[in-house]
């Protein structure tokens, strides 16, 4: 999930091939008035494109809706908005990271800052850091280090087979102080996100080469299995608004590195385990899916022949996708924020390639993905 560390975002093979071939890569209190200057002039300069109630979605057509780059911040990825839809969390490039030899992924430390480029934090100073993510009230985050573990291997975030085992999750404040250390183990830990509600942190952990989905409270207690499946291997789960419902991709063990692109599949799985559902039936790399705030909808990745990675907007009742980026660069790890209006994304955009990865921000509202539109996790009509 290179001179720019992706971290556990790029938990595939054939994401390291990608970040080789490019030579980049990829790593509170309640809003007060001083923020609402630069929210205005972010309006102003992104188009207001809503149609009317009940319209249609859009179609697209080989143009992209209103995107802008987040300014003033270093190549980061993985990013992803808190719940004020303002502020967002990231991996971020840092020279303090430790950084593995050859053509490995790693080498970013967590930062939090608006998507306006402004109140920049770097939350952590030592170790590899991966996925974070804000809990609700935007009090305290929590984020995947080995900053404890700088002594065992360094690992591969790209390949399952290399995952540094000294990864282990974290929480703290909003200034990277009062650190509390949830997980203490050998094993992986990462793939990391909060239920809307704050009641539960959901998680990755690989256990004998075999990654499944867990759960715990926000202080490390009550630690539950979700997924105990041998083949399929999970990853990059996220709540549905329900509190319930978790949102997540996996590919075969049996398949994984003799296949390009890896192919992954699109799951929904109820956070106790049950109702498992299978919500993509192809054969393409479904990959790094992030739900809509309307429960239906999310953003995923995809390859578009030959090589060239695009996001789209998938429907979990089925269906085909809707094209997002139009780019002939890299376009991947897209997170929608919680008013469904943005959508936070990678890219490596012509004559910003030598840079890393950059993070930009898509004007997505035409798409009335917002919490009003909510109405449950729908079924799926399979194809």
């Amino acid at each position: 999930m290179s001179t720019f560390p992706i971290q556990s975002v790029i938990r595939t093979l054939v994401m390291g091939l990608l970040i080789i071939s490019l030579g980049v890569l990829a790593a509170c209190s309640e809003q007060d008035s001083s923020d609402e200057a630069p929210m205005a002039a972010e309006q102003d300069a992104m188009t207001e494109a809503s149609p009317a109630e009940g319209a249609a979605m859009p179609e697209m057509s080989g143009t992209e809706l209103p995107i802008r780059k987040i300014p003033n911040i270093p190549p980061a990825a993985e990013a992803y908005y808190a719940s004020d839809s303002y502020h967002v969390i990231a991996q971020t490039q840092d020279d303090a990271a430790q950084k593995p030899e050859g053509a490995r992924v790693g080498g970013a430390l967590t930062y939090i800052f608006t998507d306006t480029g402004e109140d920049i934090v770097r939350i952590n100073d030592r170790g590899q850091d991966a996925c974070s993510y804000y809990f609700p009230d935007m009090k305290r985050i929590i984020w995947t280090s080995t900053r404890d573990n700088m002594d065992m291997p360094l690992g591969d975030w790209s390949n399952e087979k290399e995952y540094p085992q000294g990864a282990e999750l974290y929480t703290s404040d909003l200034e990277g102080k009062n650190i509390v250390r949830l997980t203490d183990n050998e094993y992986y830990e990462a793939e990391v996100s909060v239920s809307p509600n704050g009641e539960w942190v959901v998680f990755g952990r690989q256990i004998d080469g075999k990654m499944d989905l867990w759960r715990m409270r926000p202080d490390g207690s009550d630690e539950q299995q979700i997924t105990f499946t041998d083949e399929w291997q999970e990853g990059a789960p996220f709540y549905l608004p329900d509190n319930e419902t978790i949102l997540t991709r996996a590919w075969k063990r049996s398949t994984y590195g003799t296949i390009f692109p890896t192919p992954m599949t699109v799951f929904t799985v109820k956070h106790d385990g049950t109702e498992r559902t299978q919500r993509t039936f192809d054969e393409d790399m479904n990959w790094a899916p992030y739900p809509a705030p309307d429960g239906q909808h999310y953003v995923f990745v995809r390859i578009v022949p030959p090589r060239n990675w695009e996001v789209y907007l998938g429907d979990l009742k089925g269906g085909d996708p809707v094209r997002l980026t139009f780019n002939d660069g890299f376009d991947g790890l897209p997170s929608l924020s919680p008013d469904g209006t943005k959508m936070l994304f990678a890219s490596a955009r012509e004559g910003e390639s030598d840079n890393g990865l950059l993070t930009y921000v898509m004007d997505m509202t035409s798409f009335n993905l917002g919490p009003e539109n909510y109405q449950g996790v729908p079924g799926i009509t399979k194809p």
